[in-house]
């Protein structure tokens, strides 16, 4: 049995800390400063969390392996078997032109480019966040506004500020599963505080965004239909969160969010001339003047529907409890951890949810929408195979991220990292959000933000006496708001709407808006710490 030791360089807490902190600083330098690919660094790092876990640690180089393995096994199921099975539902979407008749039905809910806004990259990038993350919501969100006309600038603004409320339960619950996988909390306790900090954000974002687009007229003009999108947004994810399903929370925000939206009367109400001249500066893509039957207009709206009830049946008790009865847990090999204290460690035991995973429940609905769409077995089939090849350097960022972080947390350099940090005490509260903002800044991902301070978080926690559960969340709903200035979503913006090389531009618009929501958030989780917020907690 190897057992973790807090002090194993020199008996010194701190020296100790800054040891165990090498693969973090090194994933973290070779992505910000070095500007290394996402895979290229965390490879490099997860060979130093090795190194240091071996040598810094003395955890024997068996076990050390050992514990990566199973982080990587981790990284492929469930987390990138769910990310690949959503992905693949929405590229046979664009195979059929299916996407096409969405992106035209969305177009005429409204004329008013504000209101539009609103409905594509808030609502409809929260749906495309909810089923892919992995910069596909920005992407996607640019393109559709440049074809309405928005200036390229002001779309690639537009869909990066928007893709921040819905973040952490992305990829239908990914980030939260990492999180609660690699701090052995409670998914659902995890998800619920999560459903109780990123719901505020989504009560600015819509602001903000109409303000974005036209300033303050827009603010004034459409505020109305601004608030009560952003409502209805933050009450259904709060309620999904907290109550159904972390895997349905952005699904059901997203599809409520929008029917707030339009109708609220003013939403519907036609643009003037003069806002159409001001916000829409380019070209109106000729596509949208087509007219779809209502029979291709439901097929396209299908496959959310198909997931929103397949993951509605999968809470049923007798579905819930056919699914549990397929999962399989056992011992893993060559790792036997025991922590500071001589109890074994959960990381010991293997835990693969065959059934009751995302993943899993995604890939059915997407064989039922595959059949709706009338895609053949066969082209199915090589969608889903080019879905693997398309995120082949995704998975072999998350599964490198993940095996990493399972040797620093069964090493015990993240127990090491989070006892010394607790020194902060109260101001803990503060700035751990601005930890995950960090985190997804340089990586791209509130997954891998997650996977890399989650556990050093809750760690930290315990040892200031604040709630594992809120220091926990606070790196994820932090962690949002440094996606729109992470380099991978700046370069993804900027690729979509012809702007190539001008990341720096972009940066320059949003990162006042990530700094600014940053403090909100970390005022938020400094409220919750307190009696002043804590009554929100669960």
């Amino acid at each position: 049995m190897f057992v973790q030791q807090l002090q194993p360089i020199a008996d010194s807490l701190a020296l100790s800390a800054l040891v165990a902190a090498l693969p973090l600083i090194t994933v973290l330098v070779l992505l910000g400063a070095v500007r290394m690919r996402a895979h290229h660094a965390g490879l490099i790092g997860l060979a130093v969390a090795l190194l240091t876990a071996w040598f810094g640690s003395g955890m024997p180089v068996t076990q050390a392996l050992s514990s990566a393995v199973q982080g990587a096994v981790f990284g492929l199921f469930p987390i990138m078997w769910i990310v690949v099975n959503a992905l693949w539902v929405y590229r046979m979407t664009v195979r059929t032109q299916h996407f096409d008749v969405l992106r035209r039905s969305f177009s005429r809910l409204s004329d008013d480019p504000r209101i539009q806004a609103l409905v594509i990259a808030f609502c409809f990038g929260a749906l495309l966040e909810a089923l892919a993350g992995f910069g596909a919501p920005v992407a996607i969100s640019a393109v559709m506004l440049v074809a309405l006309g928005f200036d390229p600038v002001k779309a690639a603004v537009v869909a990066l500020v928007a893709n921040t409320a819905p973040v952490a339960f992305g990829a239908m619950g990914t980030p939260v599963v990492t999180l609660a996988q690699v701090t052995g909390l409670p998914l659902d306790s995890v998800a619920s505080v999560v459903g109780r900090q990123t719901p505020l954000l989504a009560l600015i974002v819509p602001l903000l965004l109409v303000a974005l687009v036209d300033g303050r007229r827009g603010l004034r003009e459409t505020w109305l239909p601004a608030l009560a999108c952003g409502i209805a947004f933050a009450a259904t994810q709060f309620a999904a969160a907290n109550y159904v399903s972390a895997q349905l929370a952005d699904i059901g925000a997203a599809l409520i969010g929008a029917a707030a939206l339009v109708a609220v009367p003013a939403a519907r109400r036609p643009a003037t001339a003069s806002v159409r001249a001001a916000v829409l500066t380019g070209a109106r893509s000729e596509d949208l003047d087509v007219r779809d039957s209502r029979r291709e207009t439901v097929r396209a709206y299908a496959p959310y529907g198909l997931i929103i009830v397949i993951f509605s049946l999968a809470q049923i008790p007798p579905f819930k409890d056919w699914a549990a009865a397929a999962t399989r847990s056992f011992d893993w090999p060559l790792l036997d951890v025991a922590g500071p204290d001589g109890k074994p460690v959960g990381g010991n035991v293997l835990t693969l949810p065959l059934v009751a995973t995302g993943g899993t429940l995604v890939l059915l609905a997407g064989l039922v929408t595959a059949a709706v769409l009338g895609v053949r077995a066969r082209a199915a089939a090589k969608e889903w195979l080019a879905t693997v090849h398309e995120l082949r350097f995704a998975i072999l960022t998350v599964t490198s991220v993940l095996a990493l972080a399972y040797v620093m947390n069964l090493s015990g350099q993240a127990a090491t990292i989070g006892h010394f940090v607790a020194a902060a005490g109260a101001g803990l509260a503060f700035l751990s959000p601005v930890l995950g903002w960090f985190g997804v800044a340089v990586s791209g991902s509130d997954t891998s933000a997650n996977a890399l301070f989650g556990a050093l978080q809750v760690t930290a926690a315990q040892q200031s006496g604040l709630s594992p559960e809120l220091l926990a969340a606070a790196n994820s709903s932090g962690g949002v708001l440094g996606k729109m200035i992470s380099p991978q979503n700046l370069t993804i913006a900027c690729a979509a709407v012809g702007l190539a090389g001008r990341e720096g531009d972009l940066l320059r618009k949003v990162l006042p808006w990530s700094l600014l929501l940053l403090l909100v958030m970390c005022l938020i989780v400094l409220g919750q710490s307190t009696a002043v917020l804590g009554w929100m907690l669960p």
